[in-house]
């Protein structure tokens, strides 16, 4: 791998849709015509109304019919902040103008927000190796089955997805024009903006973009203090304007919930409600895949917990699995973990930690980080989630499979991409990136495949080099 750091003699920003499209009209007509046929067969055959999908739904109809960003229950509608605005407030205008509850609307709505993001990600691709490679970027990213799939699911995905890659690819194209660049840092802090309003993880954008500027100020400050003070320059507008679009969401919950929450609670819960630390912790202590996190961790509160599907790695001793087969007869007789329920759990948890840190802090985050990139993407597919077992009817069998080989040589492009590729400058942010984000998942309790989505627009830039002519991935 080779990273051409020169700048480009770009003076300003100019759209990539009006350049490209101009000259190869037929390629995106036909591309795009794909797109939208293979978004539009996730819409009418997979639609997906999840349960994240109705907690987003209730807000948003209490919000517009209302005026009260809350939820709804037998004592009425309560505030909360356990959701950030962002899609709450697009399901909102959708729910607005073509009904409650119109799913469909907000599906198709998201394929064009979709292919908005095909077009960013071709132009990514354009100037961080070629011109050449954006076509087939923009082709990668229109027969992607990860990020068609969740044009139809009522989730935040598709919106974060399109302004993670708006705020990298503005980010780029300020970087390499970084003299002229203010305007294109004020659009990039308001896109940071509008991803941290959707997923509280959009403020590890915000994170990579500071890293990423503080170390192009120290390379800049040796050899031209004029640039160093612009990138310092354009790192506090960036995050001056991104911060700034959470104040009215600060303000709101300091007022109408008299606490300060910036963002969303850690484990998404409302003020006055009870979270089992000690159960969760537990659960981190052998979670891996995501087979589990479906069977156990949200099972509860509410269903009963199958111990046959705890895998071997939950139990040190034949006395730990013991005690831990009693603590969910216990948790499945009243189907809610108490408070000395969750103590129980968090001596249990002290245990196994004190047992193998290795395993708690190490082992098990490169696990969990590795299902999420590799297991078949089929998680809001009509497929059975336990995929090694083979045991589901042939079609969805056959889905699941192709699922995950498509996935898988995805990533093995991509990784042969990085190797063979000759970079321009702007690109060590697209990885670390992506780095941060898989370290960020490694501590999570919940490894879902979706939450590495927001990093394949980077895979398909790097496969796309796989596909590029060696002469163009070494244009400057």
């Amino acid at each position: 791998m080779c990273i051409q750091n020169r700048p480009t003699t770009e003076s300003w920003y100019i759209p990539f849709v009006r350049e490209i499209l101009r000259k190869n009209s037929s390629f995106f007509f036909a591309s795009t015509l794909a797109a939208i046929g293979l978004r539009l067969l996730f819409v009418f055959r997979f639609p997906a109304i999840t349960s994240d999908s109705l907690v987003y739904g209730d807000i948003a109809k209490n919000w517009l019919l209302h005026g009260i960003y809350g939820l709804g229950g037998g004592t009425g509608i309560t505030p909360t902040c356990i959701r950030l605005p962002g899609y709450p407030a697009f399901l909102a205008v959708v729910f607005a103008i073509f009904g409650v509850e119109h799913y469909r609307a907000v599906f198709l709505l998201q394929v064009l927000v979709d292919l908005g993001t095909c077009f960013l990600i071709a132009d990514l691709a354009r100037r961080v190796v070629s011109d050449q490679s954006a076509k087939i970027a923009f082709l990668l990213a229109a027969l992607c089955p990860f990020l068609a799939n969740y044009t139809a699911a009522a989730l935040s995905e598709t919106w974060e997805i399109f302004f993670t890659v708006l705020a990298l690819d503005l980010a780029i194209a300020a970087v390499r024009t970084l003299e002229k660049s203010m305007v294109l840092w004020l659009a990039c802090g308001f896109a940071v903006g509008a991803a941290m309003l959707l997923r509280p993880d959009g403020g590890l954008l915000l994170i990579a973009i500071e890293i990423y500027l503080v170390v192009l100020a120290a390379r800049e400050l040796a050899a031209n203090r004029f640039r160093a003070i612009h990138v310092i320059k354009s790192g506090v507008i960036v995050g001056v304007v991104s911060l700034s679009c959470l104040v009215p969401w600060t303000l709101r919950n300091l007022h109408t919930l008299h606490q300060f929450q910036p963002l969303a609670p850690r484990y998404a819960n409302d003020q006055q409600a009870f979270v089992p630390i000690g159960f969760i912790r537990w659960v981190k202590t052998w979670i891996a895949d995501y087979a589990s996190v479906e069977e156990v961790y949200w099972a509860v509160p509410g269903d009963p917990i199958d111990a046959n599907n705890l895998p071997n790695r939950a139990f040190d001793s034949a006395e730990q699995r013991e005690t831990t087969s009693q603590l969910i007869d216990d948790y499945n007789h009243v189907l809610h973990v108490t408070p000395a329920l969750d103590g129980r759990f968090a001596e249990l948890a002290a245990d196994r930690v004190h047992y193998s840190r290795l395993r708690y802090y190490v082992t098990l985050p490169l696990l969990r980080i590795t299902d999420m990139w590799l297991r078949p993407r089929a998680e809001i597919l009509p497929c059975n989630t336990r995929w090694w077992e083979f045991d589901e009817d042939p079609q969805w069998l056959a889905l699941n499979v192709a699922m995950g080989v498509v996935n898988i040589l995805y990533i093995l492009a991509a990784l042969a991409g990085l190797v063979r590729g000759r970079f321009q400058l702007g690109f060590g942010l697209l990885l670390l990136f992506v780095f941060l984000r898989s370290a960020f998942l490694g501590t999570l309790e919940n490894p879902e495949p979706r939450y590495t989505l927001e990093c394949y627009p980077i895979v398909i830039v790097l496969v796309a080099v796989l596909f590029t002519r060696e002469s163009s991935t070494a244009q400057s």
